[in-house]
């Protein structure tokens, strides 16, 4: 007969039966009245203690209420109490202290109102991948063609050699201008809208066609061993930024407009110069765009191209001044303002500086700054950076608005002000370009 271990004193097994939430484990003997020993049993419990199921249902529900009452009083103690702060703020105030408040409280909304409509009717302005992709399609101030399945393809040595690896190194052998050079690649399967797509990827970040080869994974990845991986478009343009390899063009600044109109060649006579690409500069700014391709016309990019010197653009400080070109520099590159770089270094001066400076005027706020650049923007049809430009107006406009009880009286002001002074600058700006920017 098998031996149960419930007849053994001093076995260890759980109850079963009964309502499930009273089961318990219990150490010690069993009863043995059934097999006629007559003992008591002893229980010993886990709990300590007997306790009906109600008691201990109660116990846990009380707990889990005070539970909830620590969090319910610790969120109270995370939420501030507006009201109550206001009003302990206010408490010593003024009544004239107060109502200058409400009415700066009230200029605010107007003011953020105000922003939102004009951030609304303003129109899009072309990112730097839009841009992008317009001096692939356009082959603005191309450098270089390259040669692939009796197809010629003209781009832009600088932009390649910054993005792919594989034209680093092949464009470094062919340095003179207008090289042609045929293609080999060894990946089976590229014909040339697919060779077409890959510039445009590295131009723009995006392929720019729909083509089931691209989403086959085992092309990709022949086509990264042999081009290499590139980076994302805004960490390799500010890579070209920095560093300027391939660089065609000089921007240099004069204060001396008979000197702008008559240059000699004399370097001595100018102020520091700026590196930067015609390819950059043109498909952001219709401004060099248009300024580059009259040279072309008049022929003067061909001495450039014979000498292997890079194009000088020199321009008038009265109109753009020094201070400013390499945040627009950066902007074109980027897509970002840093105004910081108009006062890390006290070298970057400016003819506008030294006559401010002369006639005692202090220094300019970084929204008078910002509104200075503007204009400059609007001059040069750069229209990201005039974009960029306006939200450092807020402070201006700020205090203009709060001069007036009728908030919508002071956005009509606002509007026309601004409308009619723009373009009153824009054309006075252009006018003056035109008679005193050289060619050269």
């Amino acid at each position: 007969m098998g031996a149960n271990a419930s007849n053994y004193p001093h076995s260890c097994s759980p109850r079963v039966g009964g309502n499930s939430q009273a089961q318990q484990t219990f150490i010690g003997t069993s009863s043995y009245s059934q097999q006629g020993y007559g003992c008591e049993s002893k229980l010993y419990s886990l709990d300590h203690g007997h306790e009906k199921p109600q008691d201990k249902k109660k116990r846990t529900s009380g707990l889990a209420t005070l539970k909830k009452k620590f969090i319910k009083r610790r969120k109270s103690n995370r939420s501030a109490d507006h009201a109550k702060q206001m009003r302990e703020l206010l408490s010593g105030w003024d009544v004239r202290d107060v109502n200058a408040l409400v009415e700066e409280y009230e200029g605010t909304s107007a003011l953020k109102e105000l922003s939102l409509q004009a951030s609304l009717a303003r129109p899009e302005a072309r990112t730097l991948q839009k841009d992008m992709a317009d001096l692939y399609e356009y082959k603005y101030c191309t450098d270089v063609d390259l040669i692939f399945q009796e197809t010629c393809f003209p781009v832009h040595r600088a932009i390649l050699a910054a993005r792919c690896p594989f034209f680093k190194t092949l464009l470094s052998s062919s340095p003179e201008y207008g090289a042609e050079i045929i293609m080999d690649i060894n990946t089976a399967g590229i014909d040339m809208p697919m060779f077409s797509a890959l510039l445009h990827y590295l131009y723009t970040g995006e392929f720019g066609m729909e083509d089931s080869r691209f989403q086959n994974v085992d092309i990709l990845v022949q086509l990264s061993e042999e081009f290499g991986t590139p980076n994302s478009l805004d960490v390799d343009m500010r890579g070209l930024f920095d560093y300027m390899c391939y660089y065609d063009v000089v921007l240099s600044f004069s204060s001396d407009s008979e000197l702008v109109e008559a240059f000699g060649g004399n370097q001595n006579c100018l102020d520091e110069e700026l590196k930067a690409h015609k390819a950059i500069i043109s498909a952001r700014s219709p401004f060099f765009r248009n300024l580059l391709q009259r040279r072309i016309r008049t022929g003067e990019e061909i001495t450039d191209r014979t000498l292997r010197t890079p194009t000088r653009i020199i321009l008038d400080e009265s109109i753009i001044p020094k201070k400013y070109a390499k945040v627009i520099l950066h902007c074109m590159y980027t897509d970002m303002v840093d105004l910081s770089v108009l006062h890390c270094s006290p070298s970057v001066g400016s003819l506008s500086e030294v006559q401010a400076l002369v006639a005692g005027k202090p220094n300019m706020t970084r929204a008078e700054e910002a509104m200075e650049l503007y204009h400059i923007a609007l001059f040069l049809e750069f229209n990201m950076l005039a974009q960029v430009c306006l939200p450092s107006f807020h402070t201006v406009v700020e205090c203009f608005i709060l001069r007036y009880e009728n908030p919508s009286k002071a956005h009509w002001t606002f509007e026309k002000s601004f409308q009619i002074e723009t373009e009153v600058r824009t054309k006075r700006t252009k006018t003056s370009a035109e008679a005193e920017m050289p060619l050269s």
